[in-house]
């Protein structure tokens, strides 16, 4: 991936976190921000109280690592002008605009691949290409169901404190571009792809989805509990006031569990389909059992016999205490990265750019 060439004409999160994808393994990404609006929209994002870093906001650093920024406006011809000559060369576009809005700018599909006929064009849409409805992640979540099933049971519909469809619909175009690289080595032709956030969301509802296209079991808000499997999702108390989640997958694991809590009676618990059943039952017994030990102490014998359990953190709990490989360090700024998959080299990155920092270097390049 050292060799590709990438230009990104994405903002916010779903089109940026696959430039820093590609970023991070290697390839150079140049970042096109328009001057007329502060560039990257998420750039002016900033967190009550929070104080900007020139033109780079928190939200910003989450993902868009190891960029160069270019800041030109692509409504002038002659700035236009620069993007194609860096097309010229380059081996993606990934780009995020409604349906139409690449066209009036001049660097669509159609338009970029007569300057270069292998180049790869990934787009982001919020619902595909024959609608110019706006597509936010917030309303994706609404639209598509996710809503309908997070939260207390009960209560209100609740959206996920992350952009997590925007995460999905970038996995989903990392994998398609990756597609399309390949074929491009069999066939040295270009290609256009597309992931809409909508097509992400409903493909990621995996078993809720089949609960109702199967079963037809409409999918409903249980807090944390899981439909099909108990106990998985459910918050105890330990004796030191902790809460601790289990995530018990099969009966080994549950006899496993049963035996480090004393736990001797299994009339009607010892199949999964009976825990589901029992849950209400079940989670009192355990409740009763698992207040009595220390978390430390309780987590230890669930780690040695492998039964699947947690302690619940904060966010920043889990980052100060997180792995060394999870972390990008540059200039006295601190990232996450985007690809963890062991087995690649791991590469230092440039922080990420203040708007236009680049300009002068890569107009330099094309002289």
């Amino acid at each position: 991936m050292k060799k590709l060439k990438i230009i990104e004409l994405a903002s916010v999160l779903a089109g940026p976190s696959v430039g820093q994808f590609f970023a991070e393994l290697g390839a150079e990404v140049i970042k096109v921000e328009s001057p007329k609006t502060g560039g990257d929209v998420t750039r002016s994002w900033l967190f009550k109280g929070e104080k900007r870093n020139g033109t780079v906001s928190a939200y910003f650093t989450s993902i868009n690592w190891g960029k160069k920024s270019l800041s030109i406006d692509l409504s002038n011809k002659e700035e236009r002008a620069i993007v194609y000559k860096l097309v010229k060369n380059a081996d993606m576009v990934i780009a995020s605009y409604k349906p139409g809005d690449a066209e009036k700018l001049g660097v669509d599909f159609n338009t970029l691949k007569k300057i270069n006929p292998a180049l790869i064009y990934g787009q982001i849409t919020g619902y595909g290409l024959n609608t110019s409805k706006v597509g936010y992640d917030a309303v994706i979540q609404a639209e598509s169901g996710f809503m309908s099933i997070n939260g207390e049971q009960g209560a209100a519909p609740l959206k996920m404190p992350v952009a997590l469809i925007d995460v999905l619909a970038g996995h989903q175009l990392k994998e398609a571009l990756l597609v399309a690289l390949v074929e491009r080595m069999e066939s040295g032709k270009g290609k256009f792809v597309q992931v809409a956030l909508i097509d992400a969301a409903i493909s990621a509802l995996v078993n809720q989805g089949a609960n109702w296209l199967v079963g037809k079991n409409e999918p409903k808000s249980m807090g944390n509990l899981h439909p099909n499997i108990a106990p998985y999702g459910e918050l105890f108390e330990t004796k030191d006031c902790r809460q601790l989640l289990l995530a018990i997958g099969n009966d080994k694991q549950f006899y496993k569990l049963c035996s480090v809590l004393s736990i001797n009676e299994m009339d009607g618990f010892s199949t999964n389909q009976e825990r589901v059943v029992n849950r209400d039952e079940l989670n009192t017994i355990l409740a009763d059992k698992i207040r009595l030990w220390p978390s430390g102490e309780l987590m230890e014998l669930l780690v040695n016999q492998q039964v699947p359990a947690g302690l619940v953190n904060t966010i920043n709990a889990a980052l100060d205490e997180g792995e060394p490989h999870w972390f990008l360090e540059a200039e006295g700024i601190t990232g996450l990265r985007s690809f963890v998959a062991s087995g690649f080299d791991r590469l230092s990155l440039s922080p990420p750019p203040q708007l236009g920092q680049h300009n002068q270097e890569i107009l330099d390049g094309l002289n």
